[in-house]
């Protein structure tokens, strides 16, 4: 008897073993990838530093498609347009999902944060509002928002240039607030503001912790004590500060909307009200919708408009010709408008380059995962599969666009599309960029984006001479390319500029701009009318 004890003993131990050495080896049916570890995978690999520079490496060993084996889980890394294609876009249904965060979800998040959330009926329902209140018809109605921020953006550029990044980020964040509740941002430095950006780094910070990893590829440690496991204890923490912190602001702009202080149909959170009252879904909920909008766009739109002016100073000939082409077409007398657009292909190649040459979604921003099992080229990509679209490594493919390091926007020449056109194209090495995502997680405010986007960068190169700073020995002190702050949304490292008027006709009108519209900004720099009628 005591054999047959110590037999089953024997196998069982055998048996755990097995199991356990067996976690992290990659199947012989998934892509491939480098050489794994038992129990990690390939977790020891992953990059502290740099991480687009090691997936940039790994495409050109394994292909246009490989695995890592993370933990428990699969990482599915995409590296060409065309597999882009083929799987997110043409597949939204399997590829449109995220994996699942326990940290930064349901922690964090309470379960409501759209930019983290698992594909189904909530998820459905809070994407459905995004698209009515961004579409591209609403995205037009929002331009007086964008008319009086960019108008402010010249004239704060003008007074103290110095503040480069900081004016374009109280540009981009006044924008997003005003497109979601109705309300802007005076300066940069405002308490509020300043914590939008504290809690959006801490949630960043979180996430990127190796307890949140680890819970995520070891689901078994969720249920740890908290004295093992500090980080979950810290996300319960942290959602006890944001939640009332988007709840304040929710609750301001549906108080406004339900007295009729401001249009219902002036911003985003009118189609959450509206909807709110159909559906019955809680504030908690409204919440994370605006809340999660404004995360998305306050930083978005400056580090691309940031990493533009970096090219104009490391490109200066690139400067000159944009310049040319403006004053030919608009003169010196006005601003550029959206009307003008059309006869602006220059500016609208420095976009589209923008976007390519400095991605802020450096890594495809949050991950796509998988529904259900596919096949692809021979490969199983299985069931709740991570997915990561290689943004980096498509923008920067020599066979895709040729001398992918310059800053060259003629080679856009000819491309008339907007961003959500050139996405859907069927062809897709056609499509200009994949700053904005793909499939069924593109980014919803790409109307928004690319109008401001448009704007911004005709009117600083009509209004302005951009030139690097000289050193004690007169040499020109340029910035260092692709030298970037790593975050969820990458921009380059602070550098330092002259940015002057190009005339004192130009500065005038600067001047006189921004005074027309101020008129309608109470003290606190507030709408006494809001400028979109519903």
């Amino acid at each position: 008897m005591f054999d047959v004890y110590y037999l089953t003993a024997s196998l069982l131990v055998t048996w755990s073993l097995y199991r356990i050495c067996s976690i992290g080896r990659r199947p012989k049916r998934y892509p491939p990838g480098p050489p794994t570890l038992p129990v990690l995978g390939n977790l020891h690999m992953m990059p502290k530093e740099d991480p687009h520079l090691q997936f940039q490496q790994w495409a050109k060993e394994y292909g246009p498609i490989y695995s890592l084996m993370l933990g428990t889980k699969v990482m599915v890394v995409l590296n060409k347009d065309h597999v882009i294609k083929d799987l997110v876009d043409k597949k939204g249904a399997t590829y449109g999902s995220r994996p699942d965060l326990y940290i930064g979800q349901t922690l964090i998040s309470g379960g409501h944060r759209l930019l983290m959330m698992r594909h189904g009926p909530t998820y459905r329902i809070q994407r459905k509002l995004v698209h009515i209140a961004l579409n591209v018809n609403k995205a037009v109605a929002y331009l007086p928002y964008q008319e009086m921020e960019n108008r402010q953006l010249m004239y704060d550029l003008m007074m103290t240039p110095s503040g480069l990044l900081e004016h374009l980020r109280r540009f981009s964040s006044s924008l997003i607030t005003s497109v979601v509740f109705g309300f802007r941002w005076k300066t940069f430095d405002e308490p509020r503001l300043q914590e939008v950006f504290s809690l959006f780094d801490n949630f960043m910070r979180l996430n990127a912790t190796g307890g949140a990893a680890l819970a995520d590829f070891y689901p078994i440690l969720r249920s740890a004590p908290a004295w093992l496991s500090p980080i979950q204890q810290e996300a319960i923490e942290h959602h006890d500060v944001e939640l009332p912190f988007m709840m304040k602001f929710w609750l301001e702009a549906k108080e406004k909307i339900l007295n009729k202080a401001i249009p219902i149909d002036s911003c985003t959170c009118g189609v959450i009200v509206k909807a709110q009252q159909q559906e019955r879904f809680s504030d908690p909920f409204a919440a994370y919708i605006s809340g999660s909008l404004v995360e998305a766009g306050s930083d978005t739109t400056s580090s691309s408009l940031y990493g533009f002016v970096q090219a104009m100073l490391v490109y200066p000939d690139v400067q000159r010709a944009v310049q040319a082409e403006i004053d030919k077409v608009i003169g010196y007398n006005r601003y550029p408008t959206m009307e003008d657009m059309p006869s602006l292909p220059y500016v609208r190649a420095c976009v589209k380059e923008t976007h390519r040459w400095m991605p802020t979604a450096i890594l495809g921003g949050f991950p796509h995962a998988t529904t259900e099992d596919d096949h692809y080229n021979g490969y199983l990509i299985p069931k709740d599969a991570t997915i990561l679209l290689n943004t980096w490594t498509i923008h920067r493919d020599p066979e895709r666009h040729p001398n992918p390091e310059l800053f060259q926007p003629e080679r856009y020449f000819g491309d008339d599309t907007n961003s959500f056109e050139s996405a859907n194209l069927p062809d897709v090495s056609q499509r200009d960029h994949m700053n904005f995502g793909a499939g069924r997680r593109f980014c919803p405010g790409v109307h928004v984006a690319d109008r401001s986007m448009l704007l911004a960068i005709a009117r600083l190169l009509w209004a302005f001479n951009i030139k690097p700073k000289k050193d004690a020995d007169g040499n020109d002190m340029l910035p260092k390319q692709d030298d970037f702050i790593q975050r969820f949304v990458v921009h380059p490292n602070r550098y330092e500029c002259e940015i002057t008027p190009r005339s004192e006709k130009k500065a005038q009108i600067i001047k006189e701009e921004w005074e027309k519209v101020s008129q309608n900004l109470d003290e606190a720099g507030q709408y006494i009318v809001n400028p979109i009628r519903g």
